[in-house]
């Protein structure tokens, strides 16, 4: 088995409410993977992001004198060189519906919900980029109800998002839904069955060190680090 090596240290660069960065905090966490969590305030000079990749994006991760971009490949090369717990199935089929599942959320769910809502809410007034649009902030709100109806339909006949066990599928999903959460815009009384399932991805110990996220000038919600909610 091809794993890190001790004697260096791994970093993440990263921000808080950043479902992609979120997702990979969660995959290091999982995999026991120790890491040093370096913020990177992309918005304010000084930031090295560019050096540390050219696309101008976080999450990226430092490991073995390597730099390491974009939150898919992240996930899918630290399962690959820490197999255990797996988060990818062994048959074909199924390791592309958990891709198509990451898809849904990293792309069609960012989009169209975590995007908006949280440029509007959180980076908007993080940025000092003035007041949120209350139009884009309803239209996110709106549509994550299709999102949840969706996932609903999923959980009715699977334990979890891509199949009988849990995967990267289901990290990709809450690490959006988490974000929202933090600033109270998921209705979780909407669905029983998507609440169950957050309700136990979200008390597992992978998930402690999100919960415990505090960004300066925006508070989490009340419930927001509550197992019970």
């Amino acid at each position: 088995m091809n794993t890190p090596s001790p004697s260096s240290t791994i970093r993440l660069y990263h921000v808080a409410l950043s479902p992609f960065c979120r997702k990979v905090r969660l995959v290091l966490a999982e995999k026991r993977i120790e890491v040093e969590l370096v913020e990177d305030r992309f918005w304010e000079p000084g930031s090295e992001i560019m050096r540390r990749n050219p696309a101008g994006k976080l999450p990226v991760l430092r490991m073995d004198g390597r730099l390491l971009a974009e939150s898919q490949a992240i996930c899918e090369y630290l399962d690959e060189i820490q197999p255990q717990p797996p988060l990818m199935p062994a048959l074909p089929a199924e390791r592309y519906e958990v891709r198509r599942l990451c898809a849904w959320f990293d792309d069609k769910f960012n989009a169209e919900v975590t995007r908006p809502v949280m440029n509007e809410r959180v980076w908007k007034k993080v940025m000092r980029l003035g007041y949120p649009d209350s139009r884009t902030v309803k239209a996110g709100l709106s549509a994550i109800r299709y999102h949840l109806d969706y996932m609903k339909s999923l959980l009715e006949h699977r334990r979890w998002l891509a199949g009988d066990v849990m995967t990267l599928a289901d990290f990709a999903a809450a690490s959006h839904l988490s974000c929202l959460d933090y600033i109270s815009d998921v209705d979780w009384t909407y669905s029983t069955e998507v609440q169950e399932w957050y309700a136990k991805i979200k008390s597992r110990p992978a998930f402690r060190s999100l919960l415990a996220d505090h960004l300066p000038g925006v508070h989490p919600a009340p419930h927001y680090a509550l197992l019970d909610f």
